[in-house]
Formats: structure tokens, C-alpha cells, sequence
């Protein structure tokens, strides 16, 4: 089974998480609006099929990355996301909650061997 197919998302924590924005966009040309910035790409398999990735940023107190003390979590692009969080949980990895469905996508978050929170991503591209 194909696991990881992509980056789906890099999200960070930031004292001023408006102000970093802004220093992106002026030094770097990153747009980031208030849900962040979206970067579209094709998929080398099948110039048809289009996929994005995030960023954003988000105060230093934003629950979302918890339980991980770690400052960043990164999304990750997988397929079959119930199948692969089965296998996942068969092979002892700790999964974090149940999967959540949306008009986007379903997502699941995890964690690894040294304690980073990591959000799987099933796109409905």
C-alpha cells in the first residue's frame, strides 16, 4: 500500500503569527491570508490530477499541535487513510484521535517516536 504521497502542510507556532506573515510576504512573496497560504501543484503521474500544499502560522499557544510540545507539525498527502491507520495501529503507532471527514478531505493525527504531532491528510482533490 502507498503510504505518504506528498506534503500536505507545514503549520508553525510564532509569537506574531500576523507579523511573520507579513515578513514572508514582503522578503519572500508568500501571500498568506487569514487560513494561510496554498500552494497548487499537478501530480507527476497524471498532469490532470491537481493537489495544494499549506502553510500557516499560529500563536504560540495554539492547542492544535498538542500533545507535542514541539513548535511545527507537518501534514502529510496519504491514500486510504482507514487502511492506513489501521496498519498504523497494528504496527503500535500512537494515533491521537478518530478520523474526521470534511468536504476536503479526512484527516487523523499521530505522533511519532520522539513525540511530534502529525496530521495524515486524504484529499478530495
Amino acid at each position: 500500500m502507498k503510504k505518504v504521497t506528498g506534503i500536505g502542510g507545514v503549520f508553525f507556532k510564532c509569537k506574531e503569527p500576523e507579523k511573520v506573515k507579513e515578513w514572508y510576504n514582503k522578503h519572500l512573496g508568500l501571500d498568506a491570508g487569514p487560513y494561510g497560504a496554498n500552494f497548487e501543484w499537478r501530480h507527476a503521474g497524471d498532469l490532470s490530477k491537481k493537489g495544494s500544499t499549506a502553510w500557516n502560522t499560529f500563536t504560540e499557544h495554539a492547542k492544535m499541535f498538542e500533545p507535542s510540545a514541539k513548535e511545527f507539525m507537518i501534514n502529510y498527502r496519504v491514500e486510504n487513510i482507514t487502511a492506513l491507520v489501521e496498519e498504523l495501529k497494528a504496527e503500535g503507532v500512537t494515533v491521537l484521535d478518530d478520523i474526521a471527514t470534511y468536504p476536503y478531505g479526512k484527516f487523523v493525527h499521530i505522533m511519532d517516536l520522539e513525540g511530534n504531532k502529525i496530521q495524515l491528510w486524504e484529499a478530495i482533490d
